[in-house]
């Protein structure tokens, strides 16, 4: 190797060190950022709705700027986007294996509830959002109307596995049962919103998924 090419400043490996490491801090830094964007928005969005939401209000309670909440999300849309995404990935790594038997994917749908009972600020949001996403403009419209489709796929795929595992009635059709057991799950979400002290999420979803099994939950 030619000397001159080889010459270098001592502190240049160090000046690149350093950059690194500031890169990795500033990577962190906005990662954190994101994740409290995207925290404060499921509660102003549970709260008010969608549509009465403002970005300014969201960065006010981050304690950013209205422009470095637009750093993170361009639009409206896409943080909604980001929050809708957000939440049922966590529930999805977390509550729905892509594997194992009939019974224990029921039992994780429950545990899923529970998770839910505890969670109010996410189900208030998914209650207002959808409620909001019937409207065809809505921009979670199309958001929405494949989550119930996956949802009902998924469902119908569970009872489906129930069934080959010999724990499923036999006069149960996975195809209705996903559907009502999405209608079910949702509903009481609604009912448990409106009166928490009276209504427990939990104890009907494991009754009425009891009664199409043959064997206990």
């Amino acid at each position: 190797m030619d000397a001159a090419v080889n010459r270098r400043d001592p502190a240049a490996g160090n000046r690149g060190a350093s950059g690194s490491a500031e890169s990795v801090r500033g990577y962190a830094k906005g990662r954190a950022t994101r994740q409290l964007i995207l925290r404060e928005a499921v509660a102003l969005f549970g709260e008010i709705g969608y549509r009465a939401a403002s970005l300014r209000e969201i960065a006010s309670r981050c304690g950013i700027s209205h422009p470095g909440l637009l750093h993170h999300f361009a639009s409206k849309e896409l943080l909604l986007a980001a929050v809708l995404a957000e939440r049922d990935a966590a529930d999805a790594e977390r509550f729905l294996p892509p594997e194992g038997s009939g019974l224990d994917q029921l039992r994780r749908l429950v545990a899923l509830a529970e998770h839910n009972a505890a969670a109010p600020a996410i189900v208030e949001l998914h209650a207002t959002l959808s409620a909001e996403a019937t409207d065809p403009d809505h921009p979670a419209h199309g958001w929405f109307v494949s989550r119930y489709a996956q949802t009902r796929t998924l469902f119908r795929r569970v009872f489906e596995q129930a069934r080959a595992d010999g724990v499923l009635r036999p006069d149960v059709d996975p195809a209705v049962a996903a559907t009502t057991l999405a209608a079910i799950m949702d509903g009481l979400q609604i009912q448990w919103l409106l009166d928490r002290d009276s209504v427990d999420m939990v104890a009907p979803l494991r009754d009425h998924l009891n009664r199409l099994l043959s064997v206990p939950l």
